[in-house]
């Protein structure tokens, strides 16, 4: 895949000499097993769990108790090799490889690149995702992610590598964390900035991610971003955002399956806003929202019509308690 212009110049410019780190457990040798995907993975952060890796591994790979195994690549922009001994413990792993990937020209290096692409699981760690908007987006890493997705592998990432799966993407590359109350009053402020059509999942067209969800109240700014994605894009937009420690699980049929310690949230925006303008507040009457506890699932192709809850947003204010 040949990068644009743009990107090329950059790369160009980049020091050959930066600075790529790369952590291997487990067997080197390539596993090519038959797949059973796709999966994707999206975990709200605050601790990892462990059911929905486990899981993950096991739907991939078709069975639960069988000598069928797997490679794992992580992907990181900061920390280290925390991943690797934690999942290659795991029933059904053969290795895991983590990259930690700091600049532009590291993200096209060649060790990088073969190794997602003999990966059957593909994991984003937490951290800053306009760093995997800066180094992944448009380039070979992102192509061949989308390849092993088609292959029926897993997708997916915790916290920041959860923001990247939607459709839209709150980048964060404007500002470190977008508030509520700010994106209430005003759903264009200069904080808030979206990159789109990075990966392009079965079932998540029209879908934009949050993380971290009730802990850090975001449900506010989860209604901004809804409310300019459907001003902006199209007449129906639907937010999946998972509380930390809880993770959902979208598979090959589109059904999202949620698990861990705490809710996962389905927000549905199918109406034009009645305002979203820049400088303004927000006004919509009759967002949809499911709340999910670990165990339920949530159909993405045949969205449920009963079991909702409605929040409505007046001038910036929520009128109800929307968790």
């Amino acid at each position: 895949m040949r990068p644009p212009l743009f990107l090329c110049a950059l790369f160009l410019a980049l020091p050959l000499s930066a600075a790529l780190q790369r952590f291997d457990t487990g067997n080197p040798a390539d596993v090519r097993p038959t797949l059973h995907g796709p999966i994707i993975h999206l975990a709200g952060g605050g601790g990892d769990v462990d059911a929905a890796y486990q899981e993950v591994i096991d739907r991939i790979r078709g069975c639960t108790d069988c000598d069928v195994k797997i490679d794992v690549v992580v992907l990181r922009a900061s920390g280290g090799n925390g991943y690797n001994d934690y999942l290659q413990a795991m029933p059904g792993v053969d290795s895991v490889t983590t990259f930690v990937v700091t600049d532009l020209h590291s993200a096209y290096k060649e060790e990088v690149v073969t190794a997602v692409r003999d990966a059957e699981y593909v994991f984003f760690a937490g951290g800053d995702q306009c760093n995997y908007i800066k180094y992944f987006y448009r380039g070979p890493i992102e192509e061949m992610i989308a390849a092993v997705y088609a292959r029926g592998g897993a997708i997916g990432g915790t916290s920041a590598g959860m923001a990247i799966q939607g459709r839209a993407i709150y980048d964060a590359c404007t500002d470190a964390s977008a508030q509520s109350a700010l994106a209430l009053a005003n759903p264009y402020n200069d904080e808030i900035s979206f990159t789109t059509d990075y990966f392009d999942w079965r079932y998540l067209d029209n879908v934009i991610t949050d993380t971290h969800f009730a802990q850090r109240n975001r449900m506010g700014r989860l209604l901004a971003f809804i409310a300019r994605q459907l001003r902006e894009t199209s007449n129906t937009f639907l937010g999946i955002a998972a509380n930390e420690k809880t993770a959902v699980l979208v598979d090959e049929r589109g059904i999202a399956h949620v698990v861990g310690e705490g809710l996962a949230y389905f927000v549905l925006g199918d109406h034009l806003p009645e305002r979203a303008l820049p400088g303004q507040p927000l006004t919509y009457c009759g967002y949809k929202v499911w709340r999910a506890p670990a165990g339920l699932s949530f159909d993405l192709v045949h969205r449920p019509r009963t079991g909702f809850y409605t929040v409505d947003v007046q001038d910036g204010v929520i009128l109800q308690n929307p968790y």
